[in-house]
């Protein structure tokens, strides 16, 4: 076992492939190799905490915050994933990481997808933000945590890469009906509301859809005995608050399906798409904030997962593939106006002036002072797919990507299983769908790029998806 005590768990696989149908140039002994390793990445007391327009310390741990890493082999190719509980990843750090990481393993800097779950109950992730100054991003605790955090990446996935060894996998697409719900409204005075408040009498329908399948790709070892999961699921993580460090959702989720299999079960989190979707029915009144709430939607997706468990099948061609494109994204269109009028606001936010500005003043000031510093540089998507065969896909996009979004490349996608990870290898803050710009609200307000750049990373996503389905089946 490692003896490094950031080193949370490691688990050493192994099975002989065994799939429902066989290629000619396939045999029954077919292997796919897989190793799996966490480590604790939770920052020290005192570091400023993400996910608010208001600055707040962590002043405890609930639960650490974890970097979970899988590393996959097919004899050829290998390709690394990992999953952070944080609020979001950044292109530095994640260039970074995956520099580290090729130089320790080998692996390829563009076989590697790094994702974020979206804890608000971790630390600020410093990026080319003024909010991010604002609200805690020049601490030294902010500094340290970011320029230490590639490296403790890089030993995730290289103690993951040690422990490589065969094993079986197998898919299914669940589902988690009920917890999950789009947080903008039609209004009966005619607009979209944003969290419009419980049992609001205006509410007249929610504005968008929910994502309630529940995609997972099932490791089983030589004695049958379940391993591990890797789970996406779409449900915004802003559910416990507070000052403490947690995991959230998908922290609850990993510990009780780990006590109905067995304690070494290992669960690799992606989030879906649900830049517009969170946690909150309005149709009912009562409060749902705090680890409570959190155990009560992770009772619910561990019992999702473990029910579709039960409906996994066996992936016939264990094959990897990889593929990646740099999308450029126009911003927001913002005026000299927008521009004078967010310096004067953030001037008297800073100041604590009075009156005191709106919530969504302070939104839209940040959003026009960064698109201003970006100047004419497009904002770069990186839009990756990772392939196993032709039958399961695992898509990566960089932001808060409105649930539409994910909903159309995993219905034209030509795998059987697609997953759909946000926040994965950088983060451009919200992208809505062309619907939901002339509707407005908090999203949109927030948005730095423009009105379709969620259907460019569609139409890139598909492409790639495509083509990688048509290059496996095409091979011999």
């Amino acid at each position: 076992m490692p003896t490094n005590p950031r080193i949370c768990k490691t688990l050493l696989l192994s099975m002989v492939l065994m799939p429902f149908s066989v290629r000619a140039e396939e045999s029954p002994n077919a292997k796919l190799s897989i190793g799996f390793a966490s480590v604790d990445i939770t920052p020290r007391l005192g570091t400023p905490m993400a996910g608010y327009y208001s600055p707040r310390g962590a002043e405890g741990v609930h639960d650490p915050l974890l970097a979970k890493a899988m590393v996959l082999h097919d004899g050829e190719t290998k390709l690394a994933l990992v999953s952070l509980d944080l609020i979001k990843t950044t292109d530095q750090f994640v260039k970074q990481a995956r520099e580290l990481i090729a130089k320790q393993t080998g692996i390829p800097p563009d076989h590697v997808m790094i994702g974020a779950t979206h804890s608000h109950t971790g630390p600020i992730i410093i990026s080319e933000s003024a909010r991010e100054d604002d609200f805690g991003g020049k601490s030294t605790q902010a500094q340290e945590y970011i320029e230490r955090l590639p490296s403790w990446l890089a030993e995730a996935v290289k103690e993951a890469d040690k422990q490589l060894r065969p094993i079986q996998v197998s898919m299914t697409t669940g589902r988690c009906e009920g917890v999950a719900f789009n947080r903008r409204f039609h209004l009966r005075n005619g607009t979209v509301g944003w969290n419009p408040g419980k049992l609001n009498p205006l509410i007249v329908r929610p504005a968008g859809p929910v994502d309630e399948d529940l995609p997972i790709l099932l490791f089983t070892g030589a004695d049958g005995r379940r391993e591990a999961a890797m789970v996406n699921y779409s449900i915004h993580l802003d559910t416990v608050g507070g000052t403490d460090f947690s995991a959230d959702i998908p922290g609850h989720l990993s510990r009780m399906v780990a006590d109905a299999v067995h304690p070494d079960f290992f669960t690799l989190y992606f989030t879906a798409c649900c830049g517009d979707v969170n946690h909150i029915d309005v149709s009912r009144g009562g409060t749902q904030k705090g680890h409570a709430e959190a155990t009560r939607i992770g009772t619910r997706l561990a019992a999702a997962t473990l029910q579709s468990m039960d409906d996994a099948k066996p992936v016939a061609s264990i094959r990897l593939g990889s593929a990646s494109r740099v999308v450029p994204l126009r911003s927001f269109a913002v005026t000299e106006a927008d521009i004078v009028a967010a310096r004067e606001i953030l001037e008297r936010q800073r100041a604590g002036s009075k009156p005191a500005p709106t919530f969504r003043e302070i939104v839209a000031a940040y959003r026009a002072i960064d698109v201003e510093q970006r100047g004419d540089k497009p904002w770069d998507a990186e839009v990756q797919v990772f392939a196993i065969g032709n039958q399961a896909a695992i898509v990566s996009l960089p932001g808060e990507i409105f649930v539409e979004i994910g909903v159309s490349i995993r219905q034209g996608s030509p795998f059987p299983l697609t997953a759909v990870a946000e926040l994965a290898n950088g983060s451009l803050g919200y992208i809505p769908n062309r619907v939901a710009y002339p509707q407005g609200e908090y999203e949109v307000i927030s948005a730095r790029v423009a009105e379709g750049s969620g259907e460019q990373l569609v139409d890139a996503a598909l492409d790639i998806l495509k083509t990688l389905y048509r290059e496996e089946a095409a091979r011999p």
